[in-house]
Order: C-alpha cells, then sequence, then structure tokens
C-alpha cells in the first residue's frame, strides 16, 4: 500500500506518505506525533519476527505475538515515561521457554487423541468382525437345516413312489436292479424253507 500511496502522490505532485497501513495501528494512534514515526518503525519490526516464527514453527502458538506485544507497550511507555524497556533477549528466553512448555502440553493433547482415535478404530473393526462372524454361523445353521429337510424329503418321495408302485402292481418293474435281486433272493430262499419243512413232515409220517 505505500508504494501505491507513493506513486498517487508522485502523479499528483503532493507530499510522499511517511507511513502505510500501519499508521492506522492504535499503537501509533496512542503515541505522541514526535514518537509516531520510531514507534511505527519499532511495530513494524516486531510484525516481521512475528510473521517469521509463525512461518517456522512446527506447533503455532500466542506465546511470541504476545511477549512482542508487551514489547511494543513497553516501548510507548517507554517514550511516554522514560521507564527502560526490557532487553529483547530477555524477552524471548522467556517466550521460548513458554512456547515449549505449550508446545509439549499440545503434543499430550494430539498424542491422546490419536491414542483415543486407534482404540475407536479397533472396536469399530471388532464389531465389525464380531457381526461378520454372526452372519456366517447363523448362514452355516440355516444350511444344516435346509440339507436334512431335503433328504427327509426325498426320502418321503420315494416312499410315495413305491407306494403308489404297489398299488399299480408295477413295483418290480420300477425296482432298481439291487433290489429286485435281493427279493428274488429272499423269494427263493423262503421256498427253500417250505420245501426243507414238508420234506420233514413226510420223513416223520413214514416213521
Amino acid at each position: 500500500t505505500a508504494p501505491l500511496a507513493g506513486s498517487r502522490a508522485l502523479k499528483t505532485r503532493g507530499n510522499t506518505p511517511k507511513y502505510g497501513l500501519i499508521f492506522h495501528s492504535t499503537f501509533i494512534g496512542r503515541a505522541a506525533a514526535k514518537n509516531k514515526g520510531r514507534i511505527s518503525r519499532y511495530l513494524a519490526n516486531k510484525c516481521t519476527i512475528a510473521s517469521r516464527i509463525d512461518c517456522f514453527s512446527e506447533v503455532p502458538t500466542s506465546v511470541f505475538g504476545d511477549k512482542l506485544r508487551e514489547q511494543v507497550e513497553e516501548r510507548l511507555a517507554f517514550y511516554e515515561t522514560g521507564e527502560p524497556p526490557r532487553k529483547n533477549l530477555e524477552v524471548m528466553k522467556e517466550a521460548v521457554v513458554e512456547a515449549n512448555e505449550v508446545v509439549a502440553e499440545v503434543k499430550r493433547k494430539q498424542e491422546k487423541k490419536e491414542k483415543k482415535k486407534k482404540r475407536r478404530e479397533k472396536r469399530q473393526l471388532g464389531a465389525l468382525a464380531a457381526a461378520a462372524e454372526v452372519e456366517n454361523s447363523v448362514l452355516e445353521t440355516e444350511e444344516n437345516d435346509i440339507e436334512p429337510k431335503k433328504k427327509k424329503k426325498k426320502k418321503q418321495q420315494e416312499l410315495e413312489a413305491e407306494v403308489e408302485l404297489e398299488e399299480n402292481g408295477l413295483e418290480e418293474e420300477a425296482l432298481p436292479k439291487k433290489k429286485r435281486k435281493l427279493t428274488v433272493e429272499a423269494d427263493q430262499e423262503e421256498e427253500e424253507e417250505e420245501e426243507k419243512k414238508k420234506k420233514k413232515k413226510k420223513k416223520k409220517e413214514k416213521e
């Protein structure tokens, strides 16, 4: 904004501005007319330091900004009352210590949040696995229930078919080969037993 204002002043052949947007700051408004230039330069310096700290810090904190603001307040008081402000080195050392404490607390909170997230994810996965196992068990039980029902139906159908064949007199034709052999053998054995009984009776009668 200052270069724009300067180019505008050159075009209109007016006085070039001494300040830019920073002139609207409350710190400069509170300063006396003779100290406005000095406080504006001091404020610009502190703003550049704060921007660099925000750019290169891994965890952003408001500690350095608060300390730099305190320095500006102390400089204003120095211009008005003559009280000497603290040195920049002392203030920055305090700021570093406080910032490290704040960063440690922030990291602890982040670690706690991450642990909670991992626990939630594990619980969700466990719940999903349990639900899948329940579904699989239900499906297996349903399949096991369906198979014996099918077998029972087949047996009932076979019995019904045999009954129908017996009624129609077609049992021998419809029976399979193995069953036919078994029935023929059973009939032969019965006939042989009857013949043996008859022979025994005849022998007894002769005696």
